[in-house]
């Protein structure tokens, strides 16, 4: 049985693209169908910024009159602009266990992507490196936090025999909230005990202008890592009207000193454990189950998303222990308000500082996201 390739237009023709996840999934018992609603706007030109600086398509594949697997393939001209390595991306890469529709739909993007120049085929990024990064290879059994990837046991094989390679991979890192460590105890009391440092929760009134802030710190401090791209102005506005609901203010805090924010904790609480039997939709009674589960009964578990310090403190003396402190910080506020546990991360598999600091606070390695390529083109 032959396998036909459809594209599809991003914002116009979205539905076939948006509902072969749940034929991929359908007995998956740890898949957590997203919201219908937050896909169709990342995928739609308008209401997605990312759009302002990439060009994007949309491909399924049907086999027997089914669809059956997804890909996007995606140019992002503000990565091209910084890094210069010619590479295009995929993302949103989801089939049924059969490599004829995996390889035909690496296929079909990577073509799609040869034609507008680049030579590199890289994901998956569904759309960005600031969105969901990387596929899962490891952790099938336990359920994705907010904004973290999902795959079957086979999506990785079927990857490989497309052709693709591993890049790299990234760390999910799994904390259960006790005490923080002496150590991380003591680097907070360190901070504390300096008059010109404070740590602030992020305000959700002044979220507009918050947001500004956190990203001028984000920007600073990943400036360096693998694949980083900066976040721009519109897609500052759009984090913004994002957290306005799901922003817990006691898990999100800058670190100050003088006044003027140096350090970032961005942590949110599980959206996923919320919405985990909505079945993608959001109808007006489980709107009002959103709003109770996530105000009233709140969530146990967080995802840490961003933590992190302006890199002109890294080496001064004095601030040695603020990365530290910021994440013992983060744990007190946890114990205080309930969590029980916490996705940390991602984080880059070579990134070792970083990786020993969270391993020093007792956190564990539950999930692998894997980053593939391929070249493409002459």
């Amino acid at each position: 049985m032959s396998v036909e390739v459809k594209q599809h237009q991003p914002g116009k023709d979205l539905d076939d693209f948006i509902q072969v996840a749940f034929e991929v999934y359908r007995d998956d018992p740890a898949w957590v169908p997203p919201l219908q609603m937050e896909i169709r706007d990342r995928l739609t030109p308008k209401k997605n910024p990312f759009f302002k600086h990439a060009e994007v398509t949309l491909f399924t594949a049907w086999k027997g009159g089914k669809a059956v697997g997804r890909i996007s393939a995606q140019i992002d001209h503000e990565h091209l602009r910084i890094h210069r390595d010619n590479a295009g991306f995929f993302g949103f890469f989801d089939t049924v266990d059969d490599q004829e529709v995996a390889s035909a739909l690496v296929e079909a993007a990577a073509e799609w992507l040869a034609k507008r120049g680049t030579t590199t085929m890289r994901g998956p990024f569904s759309l960005s490196i600031n969105e969901e990064t990387g596929m899962l290879v490891e952790g099938f059994d336990s359920p994705p936090t907010i904004m973290s990837p999902h795959h079957r046991p086979h999506q990785g094989l079927l990857a490989e025999g497309a052709g693709l390679g591993k890049v790299k991979d990234c760390y999910g890192w799994k904390y259960l909230v006790v005490p923080a460590p002496a150590r991380a105890q003591r680097a907070l009391d360190a901070m504390n005990s300096l008059p010109e440092v404070r740590f602030r929760s992020v305000s959700p009134r002044k979220l507009k202008t918050e947001v500004h802030d956190i990203l001028a710190v984000f920007n600073d401090a990943w400036q360096h890592n693998w694949g980083f791209v900066p976040a721009t102005d519109s897609e500052a506005k759009k984090m913004a009207a994002d957290l306005q609901l799901i922003l817990d203010k006691e898990l999100s805090f800058f670190a100050e000193i003088d006044g003027r924010p140096v350090g970032i904790c961005i942590c949110l609480p599980n959206l996923n454990e919320v919405i985990r039997d909505f079945e993608g939709k959001l109808t007006p009674v489980n709107i009002a189950k959103l709003i109770w589960r996530l105000k009233i009964r709140r969530p146990k578990s967080a995802r840490l998303m961003l933590l992190g310090i302006r890199t002109e403190l890294r080496g001064k003396r004095r601030y040695a222990p603020l990365a530290t402190a910021i994440i013992a910080e983060l744990v007190r506020r946890g114990l205080e308000q309930g969590y029980e546990w916490a996705e940390l991360g991602w984080t880059l598999e070579d990134n070792r500082l970083i990786n020993a600091s969270i391993r020093s606070m007792g956190a564990t390695i539950y999930k692998r996201y894997r980053l593939f390529e391929k070249p493409i083109g002459a």
